[in-house]
Parts: structure tokens; sequence; C-alpha cells
């Protein structure tokens, strides 16, 4: 393995869970939803890496293709720098990864900052401030069309948080990506653009989804922002299904999570189950993406979702994890449109919802999960910004 690189974790989450939720690379293959991952051409490569052997060796069927034939299995790796191992199929840039980039010199993205960094339209404009920003944007970009030169799927870029209570800003900074990918040639199909699921963050997807700009809404927690993305068109929302568990473990006062409690399910489950029989019972046209899956009953609980992101421990396990014929049954969709179609909300759920709808039904956990998320993408955006302060100018490229 060349080099990995691991993402700052969150304050306020414990250790060992918000380590296996952080990501620098996704191989989830967003430009073909439908294509389900493929365990026997990546996961002996993984194999190889680690050390065991595998029953896919023997042809034998194992947990992992039985969950594969319902949803597509994403890797959550913290590999960075090293592809054929862990060759994805798609991937996120962001702040985080912009700060490993710069902390390893001898990396393949490298020459991507230093083309930023030397871009003479930055250094054009009046203001420090605007230079900054001009840096900021086509750093992404670089290193985002360098990735969508690996990948054969889209490339999902992190929208600055800092903007997350401003739509017209979202827009803005979208339109401004937007330009420089276009810039160096990459097209806007290739392209996702991550924003946080705040009203207003809702409110520019609607605007960018309009506009034929694909968004993928993060940091969701409740229903009310997965009924509001849905409505807004995202083309792709993320729910963290192990922090809301977490939250749960250690706090009260959130309606939602208790009446999930009350009927004896996981929070972070129910939310992922009942925000897809909304998306697919009603007809909207976004994918839905869990992330922070903790172990493979998750997985198996899981089994239909759109996309599942799961940390490698768990899918070697169900790698190395034979099935017999008479177990198959255990491998069934959890959810699906018939399912979708038999799942009764309430007029309150079913509602249009807007911004004062959206801000009364937002509890404790959402709010509180995605102000964490939120400051997590400042704190590393600032961390870019003053590291980007002491490199200029960049060694000439």
């Amino acid at each position: 393995m060349s080099s990995s690189l691991h993402s700052p974790l969150y304050s306020s989450l414990s250790s060992s869970s918000a380590l296996q939720d952080r990501k620098l690379i996704n191989a989830v293959n967003f430009a073909k939803p439908n294509l389900i991952f493929k365990p026997r051409r990546s996961f002996p490569l993984i194999r190889a890496s680690a050390g065991f052997s595998s029953s896919l060796d023997t042809g034998l069927s194992t947990e992992l293709d039985a969950v594969a034939s319902h949803s597509e299995i994403v890797p959550d790796t913290v590999i960075f720098d090293d592809f054929e191992k862990f060759p994805p199929t798609a991937g996120t840039v962001s702040s985080s990864l912009l700060l490993g980039i710069c902390g390893l010199p001898d990396t393949k993205f490298k020459s991507a900052v230093d083309r930023a960094l030397s871009d003479s339209e930055c250094y054009g404009l009046e203001s420090s401030d605007l230079q900054m920003s001009c840096f900021f944007n086509k750093a992404l970009a670089h290193v985002g069309g360098d990735l969508a030169k690996l990948v054969p799927g889209r490339v999902s870029t992190e929208v600055d948080a800092r903007l997350a209570y401003d739509t017209h800003g979202i827009v803005r900074k979208v339109h401004d990506l937007l330009k420089a990918y276009t810039e160096i040639e990459v097209p806007p199909e290739r392209l996702l653009f991550k924003i946080p699921a705040t009203w207003q963050g809702i409110e520019a997807s609607r605007v960018l989804e309009a506009e034929g700009i694909q968004t993928h809404l993060t940091f969701v927690y409740s229903f009310c922002q997965a009924a509001a993305a849905a409505q807004a068109g995202a083309s792709v929302i993320q729910i963290f299904v192990g922090r809301l568990r977490d939250w749960s473990r250690n706090h009260t006062g959130d309606s939602e999570v208790e009446s999930a409690l009350r009927r004896g399910e996981d929070p972070g489950l129910a939310l992922v189950t009942k925000a897809y029989n909304y998306i697919h019972k009603y007809g909207h046209k976004t994918k839905l993406m869990a992330a922070a899956v903790r172990n493979k009953q998750d997985v198996f609980n899981l089994l239909g979702v759109d996309y599942i992101i799961s940390p490698l421990k768990v899918l070697q396990s169900l790698k190395e994890s034979v099935t017999l014929p008479d177990e198959k049954y255990s491998f069934t969709r959890r959810l699906s449109p018939q399912s979708a179609a038999a799942f009764n909300f309430t007029q309150d759920e079913l509602q249009k919802w807007d911004q004062y709808s959206f801000s009364s039904a937002m509890g404790p956990a959402s709010v509180e999960l995605l102000t964490i998320g939120m400051d997590g993408y400042i704190n590393q955006a600032k961390r870019v910004e003053e590291l980007f302060g002491k490199i200029w100018p960049p060694p000439n490229v």
C-alpha cells in the first residue's frame, strides 16, 4: 500500500465510530444507480492486501454476493492513493481530501493543487478573500478533474459549509465550481455537488436541479429533511444510520427518535425505511444512500436501499461468510416498491414542506448532528485556507 489518509474526526462523536463514518474516496457508481457492486471483480484485490483467503476463490456464494443482489454496496474506505488495490468507481472531493494531499507531497494529486495555486486568474482578483475563494475552487476542481479521469462514475464536490444558510451563496458557489470544472473540460453530467441539508441548502438544491445541475444533500437526520430534499428533486440524499443511533443512546427529547424506540426500532434504520418508502411511493427521482453502517446486521436490515456505504471490515466479513442454499431466505429485500406502496404516512408527513414547517419539525437530534457535521466541514475548510496561505506561491508547474 503506497499511502493512506485518515480524515479528521468530529470532536463530538466517539472516536471509533466516527472514523468509520469518514471517507476520502467513495467507491459508488453514482452515474449508474442501477448497477450493483461487483464483488468478484473488486474484492479479491482487497483480500490480497489484507492477507486472508476468500470463499469467492472456490466459486461458492457469499453473503456479499447475496446482499449485492439487492443494493449497491459502497466500500467506505480511507485508502487514498492505491487505486489498484481498492479501485473506486466514483469519488468525493472535499476539504479533508485537500488537507491530505497537501500533507503527502508524493501523492498523485499534488500536481493538481499546484496547478490550482498557480492560476493567473486568481492572482488577478482584487482582494485576498476573492483570491483565496478562487484558489479553493480551482483546487477542488483540479483534483476532481484528475479523479474523474480515474473513475467511470460521478465525482461529488463539497460545497463550502459556511454557506449552508445562504441559498444564493450556495448557488453562486456551485456555479463557480462548475465553471472551474468546465475550464478543464469535465462535463456536468460527471459531477455532483455535496450540500448540507439545511432548509437553505435544500432550496439551493431545488434551484440547481432545475438548471440540470446534480446535487447530493448530506447530513440528513430527520424525515422532514429527507422529504423536503425529495420534493426539491435532489439527485442523492445521504442518511447516517450509526450517528443517529449513537445520539439516541446518549440523549432524549427528540420525538422522532423516541417514536422509533417505542416501536422497538433502531432510529437510524427507521429513518432510512421511512425515507425510502416516501421516495418510492410518491415517485420522486431521488436516490437514497445509507451511511455510517456499523455491522452486518445493519446491511441486512437495509437491503433494497439504493446505496449502502459499508466499512471494509464489514464487507470483508460478508465476503468471508459462505451462504448455503437453505440460508438464502435470510437475505430478503427489506425495502422495495411494494413495501413502499403499503407504507402509511400521516397528513403532516405528506405536506408540502416550507421553511416554517421544516424548522418546526427539526428535532434536537437532527439539529445537533447537522451542526456537528457542518462544523467539521468548516474547520477543515479553514485549515485548507491557512495552509494555502502559507504555501503561496507554489512551485513552478
